[in-house]
């Protein structure tokens, strides 16, 4: 072969620049690069009726870089009835269908299959209720609020503040929820109670976070349930097909007591002795598992009954302090304490004569990633004097609603 003319040469170079500078918008990116794949969602998915609007979208299909094209068949019959990324359609008739979406890069063809359930004009859906519920008292005798939600209480009223063991929060309850309350239409039946226990989670990986099936049945017993705030969502089914669903939300709250025990010293000055106590707290934006609020109070005698010396000398003082994850074991720096509660403000209504009362309280947003984030964390009795003292009582409340 004779050598390339030189004006081919000057083609051949403009060519390579040409496509090295165009490399960048063929598979540069990866939301526009992939494999050919059909992927649509439509709008109701449940309950559709004759004569009702449906929008069908297959933006979700890949590549998304404009050059596949997309073509529905409505009526099973191999023939295209609509064109683009996105359309609508109607079914004068009740039955089921099969609605396919192919999308095409010019060199090859895929699909996907979906079915679209059409009811009667007339027809009825049932009413889902997923239940509402209150406990009798919140651990301490009152009255808690009562609404559209599950509201239960865990109460450990006597624990053991000697044994490490015990001064960690650990407790769960199990939760009777009762969707007894949801009604079919006239001359119809409920076939089916399905619960989503986790709107944030798709265990079943079709896309909707709100239809997996993680419990089923009218009433279910569900176990293990933490301090938490959770939100759930009830799906009942009539027999003829049609759905309804009732999203509610289930609270967990905590009270946990330990009375008459002795908080130790280090007997000299200059020293402190602490006493840990162990509770972990949930505050998840993004799930709206988010805990209103934590209340530590420390009830101890003003003065230890065989102390000669008088107020001066013998009056007692314990404090609480607190500390989030990051300073669990460290105890560098403290969320939050009671050392500067003056002693006139120990005493409040309802705290005894003859005692000191001290309230530690935390606000939901203290739990927040803006400040000293969730997790585990501790509540501390710290004793600073020279000398032993008793404690009445230490209360821990975990608030969720």
């Amino acid at each position: 072969m004779g050598e390339v003319p030189w004006l081919m040469k000057q083609y051949l170079l403009v060519v390579l620049l040409l496509t090295s500078s165009l490399a960048g918008c063929f598979g540069g990116d990866d939301n526009q690069s992939g494999d050919l794949e059909a992927i649509f969602s439509f709008s109701p998915l449940d309950n559709i009726r004759e004569g009702q609007t449906i929008s069908f979208d297959g933006s979700a299909s890949t590549p998304s870089s404009g050059s596949i094209t997309y073509k529905w068949d409505f009526q099973t019959d191999g023939s295209v009835d609509a064109t683009g990324k996105t359309t609508t359609w109607v079914y004068a008739t009740a039955g089921d269908y099969i609605v396919t979406l192919s999308v095409s890069n010019g060199i090859e063809t895929t699909s996907q299959n979906r079915t679209v359930t059409v009811f009667a004009a007339s027809a009825a859906p049932p009413v889902a209720d997923a239940g509402s519920f209150s406990s009798n008292d919140d651990c301490e005798g009152d009255s808690p609020p009562d609404g559209n939600y599950y509201l239960f209480y865990i109460c450990e009223m006597d624990r053991d503040a000697t044994a490490s063991s015990d001064r960690k929060i650990t407790a769960t309850t199990t939760a009777n929820l009762d969707a007894s309350g949801s009604t079919p239409a006239v001359d119809d039946y409920i076939k089916k109670w399905e619960w989503d226990m986790n709107l944030k989670v798709d265990s079943d990986g079709d896309g909707d976070l709100k239809n997996d099936v993680d419990e089923s049945g009218e009433t279910i017993e569900w176990a293990e349930l933490a301090p938490g705030e959770y939100k759930i969502q009830l799906t009942v089914t009539a027999g003829g097909g049609m759905s309804d669903t009732d999203a509610v939300t289930v609270y967990v709250s905590y009270v946990g007591k330990w009375s008459d025990f002795e908080m130790a010293s280090n007997g000299t000055q200059d020293e402190y002795k602490d006493l840990d106590f162990e509770f972990s707290v949930i505050y998840d934006t993004d799930s709206g598992n988010t805990i209103r609020k934590v209340e530590v109070e420390l009830i101890y005698p003003q003065q230890d009954g065989d102390c000669i010396g008088g107020d001066i000398v013998c009056r007692n003082q314990l404090d609480i302090y607190g500390f989030n994850s990051a300073n669990l074991d460290s105890k560098e720096e403290d969320s939050k304490n009671s050392s500067e509660t003056a002693r006139e403000d120990r005493q409040y209504e309802g705290c005894p004569s003859d005692s000191d009362c001290v309230l530690l309280p935390f606000t939901g947003y203290t739990f927040s990633e803006n400040e000293d984030e969730d997790g585990e964390w501790k509540a501390s009795i710290r004793n600073e004097e020279i000398r032993d003292i008793e404690v009445d009582s230490l209360i821990i409340k975990l608030v969720y609603k």
